[in-house]
């Protein structure tokens, strides 16, 4: 295992432009790990499975579980500076989103795979918040999921550090400025 990994987290709720501001980090030559959940989603609908949120979400929490441990260890191999659009405690804040009960066995693993200690959040943004195939939420759940997420990762012992609302070059300039501090 590498002692150089610095897995960074970007989370929130959904439609706040965490995926825009990962393309732009992308863009700029950083290394970027996709979401998960939108990943299963498109499988999902492709095989025509019922791992999705709004058929059997207790299958759809363990797939993602399993699907954001295995990045966050495939990378930590790898080591270097790694941008997640969301991590482990993602998937104990939705199953808290949906009152769905997840064993210790998974808060564990949130414990025993620790990123970066700043989490950044992306709040709630309502001019850019866009429903679509893969997110079905109205904006009061994701106003909702972005305390939850802010929360998880509070009792998890993360700092937060909100990142305002700002286009997406903007917002990597204060990330990154944030990451070199």
């Amino acid at each position: 295992m590498s002692t150089n990994y610095l897995p960074v987290i970007l989370s929130g709720g959904p439609g706040s432009g965490k995926t825009t501001l990962l393309n732009e980090l992308a863009r700029r030559g950083y290394a970027c790990v996709a979401e998960a959940a939108r990943e299963i989603i498109r499988e999902q609908i492709a095989t025509q499975g019922d791992a999705l949120p709004w058929k059997n979400r207790r299958r759809y929490t363990a797939i993602m579980l399993k699907r954001t441990i295995a990045d966050f260890d495939r990378y930590r191999e790898q080591g270097g500076l790694f941008f997640f659009d969301r991590g482990i405690p993602d998937t104990l804040a939705y199953a808290r989103l949906i009152r769905l009960y997840l064993d210790k066995h998974s808060r564990h693993e949130a414990l025993a795979r620790r990123y970066v200690p700043t989490v950044f959040l992306l709040p709630p943004w309502k001019s850019i918040y866009t429903k679509d195939t893969e997110r079905r939420q109205n904006f009061t759940t994701a106003v909702r999921t972005f305390c939850i997420m802010d929360k998880t990762y509070r009792e998890l012992g993360y700092r937060i550090i909100v990142l305002p609302k700002d286009d997406p070059a903007g917002r990597a300039d204060r990330l990154l400025q944030w990451i070199r501090e």
